[in-house]
């Protein structure tokens, strides 16, 4: 199963953000954890039915996305 099969959209499920297999796990929020400093293993060790592919699908998606839409850095630092 190629990584990025593991996201889903669905408008009726997080108002149609990506999510993880459709449940209701958004990436964005995923990515969040990482970023604040939470391992895979934490991660997995607080949402059971999650897999550490699914982690690596929130991240190969945010470079998939970033490879198509670009970062603009000074929206983020404001």
């Amino acid at each position: 199963m190629d990584l990025l099969e593991r996201i889903t959209i669905d408008p009726q499920i997080s108002h149609g953000k990506p999510t993880i297999r459709g449940l209701r796990y958004p990436v964005e929020s995923i990515l969040e954890y990482l970023v604040a400093g939470d391992s895979i293993d934490d991660i997995l060790e607080e949402f059971k039915d999650l897999e550490r592919e699914d982690i690596l699908a929130c991240l190969a998606y945010a470079t998939r996305a970033i490879k198509h839409k670009g970062v603009i850095i000074s929206d983020l630092a404001a």
